[in-house]
């Protein structure tokens, strides 16, 4: 016998004799004769090739052998009788793991709530987080690195290829340096502020909404006047608080308190031709690939969309 092929049952009896440590009453509590019980015991000290008990005609001890193995033997069987209620759990999706890559707006609020609450819920489901930026998700998808992610966009622009579940919509705020002329002003006017120099994300991020944004300037009559770029919306705070410009930030961000910097809504006003000029909103969607959502994705996907809310704009 080949020492990987073992079976449970022989492992069954080495525990009955070691508890026991008498063959009668090993072969009586596992339903067997003891002719069986001894022979399985000889054959599994001759696979491992160590002796496990001293037999004597009087008693019946384990060796220092067998006791070193006993523990380990006694929780492969507890680990073997829980594997199929292990499975229906995996097959429920309430054991298994979850990699979820985050744009950094979720982090400041949603996503500590949704890890905790769904940590009470599904104790077993690993939550493995990353942050990245929505084009950085995109190429971990295309490798198989992650199961979901969480992106920023403009509404009804996800990335194609992907089933989506809409979480939250918010508006821009202005993100403005504190000593800057209109930090008071609250409401401020979208005029005052499109000739500013703009803190903004490089397009390749978040393309539906780098293009929102330039939208409103066109509609204006403007075009931004972009004096720095960043990837993270931390940096672009911190930026903004170094005087380097003003930035269009989702709502969220206002989570981020930084010295130095202010958060204001921007009044809308008409545009060239006294067309109504709109301001830009985003979506913040979780995403992943249809055809690749095993149980415990698809239990973390239930949750959210239990969870997920709109905020009015």
């Amino acid at each position: 016998m080949n020492e990987a092929l073992i079976d449970l049952r022989a492992w069954r009896q080495f525990v009955a004799v070691a508890e026991e440590l008498h063959f009668g009453r090993a072969a009586l509590r596992l339903h067997m004769t003891q002719p069986p019980v001894t022979q399985a015991i000889a054959q599994l000290e001759k696979t491992l090739g160590v002796v496990l008990f001293d037999r004597t005609r009087r008693r019946v001890a384990l060796t220092p052998a067998g006791e070193a193995l006993l523990p380990d033997v006694r929780e492969l069987l507890a680990r073997a009788q829980a594997l199929p209620a292990r499975a229906r759990a995996a097959a429920a999706g309430q054991v298994g793991r979850v990699r979820i890559a985050f744009v950094s707006t979720v982090g400041f609020e949603q996503l500590p709530a949704w890890v905790r609450e769904f940590r009470v819920l599904c104790p077993e489901v690993a939550l493995e987080l990353v942050e990245a930026t929505g084009d950085v998700q995109l190429e971990a998808f295309a490798r198989g690195e992650i199961d979901a992610g969480l992106m920023l966009h403009s509404p009804g622009a996800a990335p194609p290829g992907l089933a989506c579940l809409p979480v939250e919509v918010e508006p821009l705020v202005l993100a403005l340096p504190a000593q800057h002329r209109l930090a008071e002003a609250r409401p401020v006017p979208l005029a005052e502020v499109l000739d500013e120099p703009l803190v903004i994300f490089p397009r390749r991020i978040v393309p539906s909404l780098h293009d929102a944004i330039f939208d409103l300037y066109h509609a204006a009559g403007r075009t931004p006047q972009v004096a720095q770029e960043a990837i993270q919306m931390q940096t672009i705070v911190n930026l903004v608080s170094g005087g380097i410009g003003a930035a269009w930030v989702p709502h969220s961000v206002m989570q981020f308190r930084r010295a130095g910097v202010v958060y204001r809504q921007v009044h809308e006003f008409k545009g060239v031709g006294r067309r109504r000029v709109t301001l830009p909103v985003c979506e913040t969607s979780l995403v992943w690939p249809a055809q690749a959502a095993h149980p415990a994705l698809a239990r973390f996907v239930a949750f959210v969309r239990e969870r997920a809310g709109r905020v009015t704009v």
